[in-house]
């Protein structure tokens, strides 16, 4: 087995600081003290992949976009292709990463794939993606991404950087699955539409995350009845950190406010303390009894680790977690999913859970 690795040093470093993502925003991030993260859920995976194939080859990509990682896990790089070449511009490999550039992943993959890797495994979100789809058009090479962006809706990532490195090691076929992503600046401002960038040849594994989907199907019963739950314990100093996404948006309008769509509200004793939160406002919050809402995404089933990086392990270890969700998504789910970066909080957020799907109905869903 032959494995390529590439990664996006800079990928989902928007997420906890609250800017819904990275593209054109490092600076920006860098400045709210944001820290790397994909490195992080690359070495996970590497770590994973020599504990399952210590004997594997593996070609990567020079610093900052995987060399160090690989050789950390123990690897000896067979190749260390260099994309940073002139006319491309030079990058820092200091300890914070510069931005790396589209052009950059795109050549990446394009000279692993020269290689003759059996598989380009890279380490982003839907944007990294996005470039190692266009780079591998027309070739047979197979993709697979270990979830590092703070948007991960297209159907080639692993669910968890150890299942990632499990489908590399084991895959034996591989069929084409979609590569989606959206616009960040349009993201920002609260409009989600996914939009298919490519079709990609992906191994067939049981532990890949399928695309989104959007749900269809009446919330306002929900709403009302999570909204006046929450109103009932206006004065107990009860502090409700409400998520991102449109269920949750319609709580947030029963409560009387204008909700930040994607992004995290604070409530607190009838009002709002915290507007679109960073993970750091959010700990700033929390300060006795804390109730998380949160709804799965459609078609994924993810609560935590695709969309909302706010609600990190910090704060979700400070508070009681409710999901709430339309009948119709769950649906589309058979189990619920978390990846929230710390596996001992994974395996603690596991099994059986009471999810609300009205104004007074639940159904029992399975965190897996």
């Amino acid at each position: 087995m032959h494995v390529g690795v590439v990664v996006n040093p800079i990928a989902g470093m928007g997420g906890r600081v609250g800017l819904k993502g990275t593209d054109g925003k490092l600076e920006a991030a860098l400045e709210r003290g944001a820290d790397p993260w994909a490195p992080d859920r690359a070495r996970r995976a590497l770590d994973r992949l020599a504990e399952l194939a210590p004997d594997a080859t593996v070609s990567t990509v020079a610093a900052p976009m995987g060399e160090r990682l690989v050789r950390a896990a123990g690897f000896k790089p067979e190749r260390v292709v260099d994309p940073f070449d002139d006319p491309m511009p030079a990058v820092d490999v200091g300890d914070v990463p510069t931005e790396t550039t589209a052009e950059h992943t795109r050549v990446a993959a394009e000279r692993l794939a020269a290689a003759g890797v059996d598989l380009v495994l890279f380490v982003g979100g839907d944007g990294t993606a996005t470039d190692v789809a266009s780079a591998l058009e027309g070739d047979d090479t197979p993709m697979l991404g270990v979830p590092a962006g703070v948007k991960v809706y297209s159907s080639v990532f692993g669910v968890s950087p150890e299942d990632a490195a499990e489908v590399a090691v084991r895959f034996s076929r591989t069929e084409r699955r979609e590569v989606m992503d959206i616009d960040e600046d349009a993201y920002r401002e609260g409009e989600v539409v996914p939009t298919l960038r490519g079709i990609a040849h992906v191994p067939v594994a049981e532990n890949l995350q399928a695309s989104k989907q959007t749900a269809s199907g009446t919330v306002e019963s929900l709403a009302e009845g999570v909204a006046a739950d929450i109103r009932a314990r206006d004065g107990d100093g009860v502090t409700y950190v409400l998520g991102p996404g449109s269920t949750v948006g319609a709580i947030k309008s029963a409560l009387g406010f204008e909700p930040s769509p994607i992004g995290v509200d604070v409530w607190r004793d009838g009002a709002v303390v915290a507007r679109d939160a960073a993970e750091s406002a959010i700990v700033d919050e929390l300060d006795g009894e804390a109730v998380i809402v949160v709804s799965p995404i459609g078609g994924q089933g993810f609560v935590f680790g695709r969309g909302n990086p706010q609600l990190s392990p910090a704060v979700i270890r400070e508070a009681e977690v409710q999901i709430v969700a339309s009948r119709a998504k769950l649906d589309t789910v058979r189990t619920l999913r978390v990846d929230t970066d710390d596996p001992a909080l994974d395996e603690s957020l596991a099994g059986w859970v009471r999810v609300r799907v009205g104004k007074f109905e639940t159904r029992m869903m399975r965190i897996v």
